[in-house]
C-alpha cells in the first residue's frame, strides 16, 4: 500500500494542492516564455481584466492575487517595461498608482487566447462538470479560511 493512501483526505488535498501550483507554474512559464512573459505577469493580467470594473490600485490587486504591495509593484514594473499596461497616479489621490492594461496589450491576449484555451483544456481533460462543481465549493472554502487566518493573522490551527 502507497503511503499516499494512508495519508487523511486533508492532509493529501494540502500537499497536492501544493505540488499542483508547483508544476502548473512550471508548465505555464515554459508555455510563456515564447511571449517574453512570466505566469505571474500573466496572472496579474488576468486579474486586472477580470476582477476590476475599472483600473485598480496596486493595493486592491495585491489583496486579490494575495501578494505584497512590492511584488504587484515589480510585476507591474516589468509589464509596462513590454507596453501591456501604464501604472497611473490616481486623480483623486497622487499616493494611490492605478493599473490599467494598454490597447497591446488587449491585442497580445488575443493572439494567446488560443494556446490559453488548449493549455486549460489539456489541464481538465477527463474532468466531469460534478467534479468541477465539488472542486470549486472547496476551494472557495479554502479562500475564505485563508482570509479569515490572515483577518486573525493566525499561522495555523490544530485541525480536526
Amino acid at each position: 500500500m502507497d503511503k499516499l493512501d494512508t495519508m487523511d483526505d486533508w492532509q493529501f488535498i494540502f500537499g497536492a494542492l501544493l505540488v499542483v501550483a508547483n508544476r502548473m507554474d512550471t508548465l505555464l512559464e515554459r508555455e510563456l516564455s515564447h511571449y517574453d512573459i512570466t505566469a505571474k505577469q500573466w496572472m496579474l493580467s488576468i486579474v486586472i481584466e477580470n476582477r476590476f470594473n475599472k483600473p485598480p490600485t496596486i493595493k486592491e490587486v495585491a489583496k486579490e492575487m494575495g501578494s505584497s504591495h512590492q511584488n504587484i509593484k515589480q510585476l507591474a514594473l516589468k509589464l509596462a517595461e513590454k507596453k501591456l499596461l501604464v501604472l497611473e497616479k490616481d486623480s483623486k489621490d497622487a499616493r494611490v498608482t492605478r493599473l490599467r492594461l494598454t490597447k497591446a496589450s488587449q491585442v497580445f491576449w488575443e493572439q494567446t487566447q488560443g494556446s490559453a484555451l488548449a493549455f486549460s483544456q489539456a489541464l481538465f481533460q477527463n474532468t466531469k462538470e460534478e467534479e468541477l462543481t465539488k472542486t470549486r465549493s472547496l476551494l472557495s472554502k479554502l479562500l475564505l479560511n485563508l482570509e479569515i487566518m490572515e483577518a486573525e493573522n493566525v499561522s495555523g490551527k490544530e485541525v480536526n
